[in-house]
This record gives structure tokens, sequence and C-alpha cells, in this order.
């Protein structure tokens, strides 16, 4: 009897149908939140300054 019930729950744990989706879908989820929270930092005010900065002093810098 233990062993038929064992064989169950291990057949129940083991079984990975709809997996693959719910990974997609979470992984999905995942890089639309990270490709948010990116967007939102690099055009930020403070992120658009220290670029125009940095590529200002690049340009206006010669070599000796």
């Amino acid at each position: 009897m233990f062993r038929k019930i064992s064989s169950s729950v291990t057949t129940f744990i083991r079984d990975e149908e709809g997996m693959s989706t719910i990974e997609y879908a979470m992984g999905s989820l995942a890089a639309a939140a990270l490709a948010a929270v990116l967007y939102t930092v690099v055009n930020g005010d403070q992120v658009v300054t220290a670029i125009q900065n940095i590529l200002t002093d690049a340009l206006s810098n010669t070599p000796a």
C-alpha cells in the first residue's frame, strides 16, 4: 500500500507538463521588467547629463 502511494506521489512530483510555458512566461516578464527599469534609468536626467558631459569633454580635448 505504501509503495503505491509513494509511486503516485513521485509520479505527480515528476510530472513537468506545462513547465516550459510558465518558464517562458516568467522569463518574458522578467525581461520586460528589466527593460523598463533600464529605460527609466537611461532616460533619467542624471544619466543624459553625464553622457553629454563625457562626450563634450572627449570632443573638446585635443591631443598634445
